[in-house]
């Protein structure tokens, strides 16, 4: 996990909520059941595409190796090591 996933959910969360309810409402479907569903797809839906936005960019980069990446154990990772 790394920190600029942190950062992405917080873009990806609401776009994804936003777009999907817009959707729903848009086909007419304008019940709490609906909104519900779409609020929690798109909930679901946020850590995954905040992820793969994650490696694409870094994949992208020339000064990047995404290929030393170590994996890390815990949840959040030590603010005082270098980005992995």
């Amino acid at each position: 996990m790394d920190r600029l996933n942190f950062v992405l959910i917080l873009v990806t969360g609401p776009v994804l909520v936003g777009g999907l309810v817009t959707i729903v409402l848009s086909l007419g479907l304008d019940t709490v059941i609906w909104l519900i569903g779409a609020i929690v797809v798109g909930l679901a839906l946020t850590y995954p595409a905040a992820l793969l936005t994650s490696r694409y960019i870094k994949r992208r980069d020339p000064y990047w190796h995404h290929t030393e990446i170590k994996r890390i154990k815990d949840l959040v990772p030590d603010p005082e090591k270098p980005e992995s």
